[in-house]
């Protein structure tokens, strides 16, 4: 993969029209982005001031939601969240009109476990109507980062 194909193009916007904070975040569908999507989410919970436990559930179902996407996705990927009345959520789009589904993974299994650790850590989850996106929202203590 070139390098101009590997990059990772962001945009952060900390007030999006007076919503609330949020980023904004394109980048090619490749293993390593798994990485980079997590350090960018710790950074800006970090400023934010999300409380730390919220803060590393975010982080994980993030990577979990941005792998599932890697694995199952088409073409570039988006994450993108934000910060409103309270509630943060972190959609990451994948190119792939087949919504996602928890499944059920046996014993043995290395993966198939990523959306349930998101369906147990967040307030909520889904998918888009189109398919293309899967979200999952928490809900801050203090109502406001």
């Amino acid at each position: 993969m070139s390098t101009a194909t590997s990059a990772v193009v962001v945009t952060a916007c900390e007030v999006r029209h007076g919503i609330g904070p949020g980023f904004a975040v394109a980048f090619a569908s490749d293993e390593r982005r798994v990485a980079h999507m997590h350090k960018i989410t710790e950074a800006h919970l970090r400023l934010w001031r999300v409380p730390e436990p919220t803060a590393e559930n975010v982080i994980l179902a993030v990577s979990e939601l941005v792998t599932n996407g890697i694995q199952h996705g088409h073409g570039a990927m988006g994450l993108n969240a934000l910060c409103r009345d309270g509630v943060l959520r972190f959609e990451v789009t994948d190119g792939n009109p087949s919504p996602a589904q928890l499944s059920q993974a046996d014993d043995d299994d290395l993966s198939g476990r990523g959306l349930f650790v998101v369906a147990a850590l967040a307030r909520d989850w889904g998918v888009s109507d189109d398919g293309y996106t899967t979200w999952c929202d928490f809900r801050l203590s203090s109502g406001r980062p």
